[in-house]
């Protein structure tokens, strides 16, 4: 049985503060900052870089780390790679898969900035970028306006699992069939998705997946990882310490995926604190976790949306994600308003998606998202702190 007041205990900062800003960042449970202690106080080394023992040890838990994440992942270790955040793998993908002048990208119009950007900036060296829209305001892709985008210069789509906007969640799975039926690559922003849903990167079959270490999967900041179906496709455009086999003359070689993605001294604790926090969401079971989080934010989102001073947006299945606007209030006043009055901890502000709050026609919304942490009783809490707020707007 799904005990949310238990999994509470392992996340102290729960008791004084309501936290509905796990979008922007889950918190991080007891055992995993024990683990990345542990590292600290007993066997800090780097990472393949010596024969020593606490070099090895480094090492192994290191890579231990790396077969959690792809076993939970349902991914090859060799095709895992850690990063500092979904930002760097896909920035890593953009500056490495080999696209000419004149090659077409497809995205959307509902993509965080880090799955927007590295794309438009692709355009100063020739390549199209062309922006698919949501079919209304609940920020919902459909697979059939991803292929309807696609041209026989289409190289790459790059699309978001769950949107954090709306809330939305996308048909991947059809979206990397068409995809590949048209020959075409697929990259899964799965920032909001890996530890919030049950993945299957073997069966979902796209070429390139990118998610951060500090959201659903509890890490720490500073971490995330990086699936790549096709290694050899690439050559990283970072290379240093690590990556290489031999150097001769003005020649090398690269070593084999992983270690050619992950030049310099890499985050090493923040690793194996996110291989402990995989373990830890195994312990409660993902697919527990995805039921738990969806039921409220679909029961907090009901509920906020029977208020007349209230404007919900995002779809009504929605993942744990609730973007809303107080009539006649800014979104920055709510959330500040919810913080000192009843230390409820909420997003204000665009997101870092622009194009997704222009498309709703507002300059910002104010957005709750729930995680594995988070009851009833706050809901209870978040729904009275808004319907009081209709005595500032009356």
């Amino acid at each position: 049985m799904y005990d949310v007041h238990a999994i509470r205990k392992d996340f102290p900062v729960l008791s004084h503060v309501v936290y509905l800003d796990s979008t922007a960042t889950t918190q991080t449970p007891v055992p995993v900052v024990e683990a990345m202690n542990e590292y600290f106080y007993e066997y800090a080394g780097n990472h393949g870089r010596g024969a020593h023992r606490l070099a090895r040890e480094t090492t192994n838990r290191y890579e231990d780390a790396r077969e959690k994440v792809a076993a939970f992942l349902k991914a090859e270790p060799s095709k895992t790679i850690f990063t500092k955040n979904t930002s760097d793998g896909i920035n890593l993908i953009a500056n490495s898969f080999p696209f000419e002048a004149g090659d077409q990208i497809v995205t959307t119009l509902i993509e965080h900035h880090s799955n927007l950007l590295p794309w438009l900036r692709l355009q100063k060296a020739g390549v199209e970028v062309k922006i698919v829209k949501p079919e209304g305001p609940e920020g919902l892709i459909t697979p059939e306006s991803i292929e309807a985008a696609l041209t026989d210069r289409t190289k790459l789509v790059a699309i978001t699992q769950v949107s954090n906007v709306f809330g939305s969640v996308q048909d991947v799975s059809k979206v990397t069939k068409i995809a590949h039926k048209n020959g075409v690559k697929l990259l899964v922003d799965g920032a909001q998705s890996a530890g919030h849903m049950p993945l299957d990167l073997s069966a979902l079959n796209c070429d390139f997946f990118a998610t951060a270490g500090h959201k659903g999967l509890l890490g720490p900041q500073g971490t995330g990882v990086l699936y790549i179906k096709e290694p050899d496709l690439l050559e990283s455009a970072s290379l240093g310490g690590g990556t290489v086999s031999e150097v001769e003359g003005l020649d090398y070689v690269l070593e084999p995926s992983p270690a050619c993605f992950e030049a310099g001294t890499p985050n090493i604790p923040g690793v194996i604190g996110l291989g402990r926090a995989i373990e830890y969401i195994e312990e409660i079971g993902v697919s527990e976790i995805e039921k738990h989080e969806t039921q409220l934010s679909r029961e907090a989102a009901a509920r906020l949306s029977e208020m007349e001073h209230v404007e919900v947006y995002g779809p009504e299945k929605r993942a744990g994600v609730i973007p809303f606007n107080v009539c006649g209030l800014h979104a920055h006043d709510v959330a500040l308003i919810l913080d000192q009055s009843r230390k409820i901890c909420v997003r204000s502000g665009h997101h870092c998606a622009i194009p997704s709050i222009k498309f709703l026609k507002v300059g910002s919304t104010v957005r709750a998202s729930f995680a594995l942490y988070n009851t009833e009783e706050e809901i209870e809490l978040l729904i009275k702190a808004i319907s009081d707020l209709k005595a500032l707007v009356a």
